[in-house]
């Protein structure tokens, strides 16, 4: 099965820092959708439930359930899809831990291994992609950093996993060895079968994830700092493994219109991080949204502030395609290409601290600086030299000898 079967699927996942509306922006973006006469999903792994806070559903559970024309919802329990799926892999993993005397419910919870849950709610997408019943799907990925490590997982089990026999061998050789004396159980044949069958999906999930005609990452933030640097990690970790991201939406925004100097005040800084996201942002598209009056929920109100970020635009539309970050490998070295706003050849200043990389750029206006995370292979190499072609600088790191 190729996934050009299945290209007319367009596939959104919304993520970033907790409390910066991920979740009402995603149901926006799906009530646009379904109005666009696309039959639509809407998705959440978030365990708070907060679909069902968002639409004022209470009612919303682990089936698809039509809340609008072209409209579902889905709640997804990561643990009841793993268990559901991949039983017998669960229960060998767990029975290691347990042949080594840990309590058996104890051993459950440690076969969960981190990210796995976030991973099985990925591997629902790549179910629902198969069976082709919907025109677009939206994700709200819950609030966390590492969250696109998820969305890479799937390529690191499906490289590793064949050298390895999978999840179930990085234990099984081991339990083969040592057998007679710990009492180890060796894998069954199910369990071998069962594991063939999650590499096989979670290949298929990568090659949906990174296929950029399907998939979009879409940064969602406030403008504010800590929301702002935890999407830049994002699109940075994004543009590593090589998945498009293709639009930033900044929300609650305060008005400038205001007679008082409190929120005055507010607003003017709010200015300025609206202004530095997008040059952080450079050069995808930048969506910016004002704050409500009010809590942002239930159908009204979704619906109204899909308007305000789309207008009369199909949310399905890819809105930048391209590779605001790129890196190459050399001997000794590593060459990064990153995108820069409103600079010419002279007018751009580097330094380095730690594991970020400043670059002070000219504009019309005077300089903004723009804060690049670094890759974790940058560790242990120097700041070689940089030079800027056109809007893109190109900066050598090489190893320290």
């Amino acid at each position: 099965m190729t996934i050009t079967t299945y290209i007319k699927l367009r596939l959104i996942i919304y993520t970033g820092k907790g409390g910066t509306g991920k979740t009402v922006t995603s149901c926006s973006t799906a009530i646009k959708l379904a109005e666009h006469k696309r039959k639509t999903l809407v998705i959440s792994s978030d365990p708070a439930h907060t679909l069902g806070d968002a639409f004022m559903m209470p009612n919303i559970g682990y089936e698809p359930q039509e809340i609008l024309p072209n409209l579902q919802v889905l709640q997804i329990d990561p643990v009841t899809e793993m268990s559901k799926q991949y039983d017998t892999i669960l229960s060998y993993m767990a029975s290691i831990f347990s042949a080594k005397g840990i309590d058996e419910t104890l051993a459950y919870e440690i076969a969960m291994l981190p990210g796995m849950t976030q991973l099985f709610s990925l591997l629902k997408i790549e179910e629902l992609v198969r069976i082709k019943t919907f025109d677009a799907i939206v994700i709200d990925m819950p609030a966390s950093g590492e969250a696109l490590r998820y969305l890479y997982f799937p390529k690191l089990v499906g490289s590793i996993g064949r050298k390895l026999t999978g999840l179930v061998g990085m234990f099984s050789g081991v339990a083969r060895m040592f057998q007679p004396l710990s009492k180890i159980p060796a894998p069954s044949k199910g369990v071998l079968e069962s594991e063939y069958e999650l590499l096989d999906r979670l290949e298929y999930l990568s090659e949906i994830i990174r296929n950029s005609d399907m998939t979009s990452i879409r940064l969602v933030t406030n403008p504010d700092t800590f929301s702002i640097e935890n999407a830049k990690r994002a699109f940075m970790s994004a543009s590593l493994y090589g998945i498009n991201v293709d639009l930033a939406i900044i929300n609650k925004i305060m008005p400038h219109e205001t007679s008082n100097q409190y929120y005055a005040n507010w607003a003017e800084f709010q200015k300025t991080k609206v202004e530095e996201a997008r040059a952080n942002f450079y050069p995808l598209p930048v969506k910016e949204i004002l704050l409500h009056r009010t809590e942002l929920r239930g159908l009204e109100m979704l619906t109204a502030n899909g308007e305000l970020i789309f207008g009369n635009e199909d949310p399905a539309k890819i809105y930048y395609r391209g590779k605001p970050f790129n890196f190459a490998n050399e001997e000794n070295s590593l060459r990064m290409t990153v995108k820069v706003p409103f600079t010419e050849k002279d007018d751009f200043d580097l330094e380095r601290y730690g594991d970020q990389l400043t670059i002070k750029v000219k504009n019309p206006v005077g300089y903004v600086v723009n804060i690049v995370p670094l890759p974790s292979a940058t560790i242990g190499m120097k700041l070689a030299k940089a030079k800027l072609n056109g809007d893109e600088l190109n900066v050598l790191f090489e190893k320290n000898v």
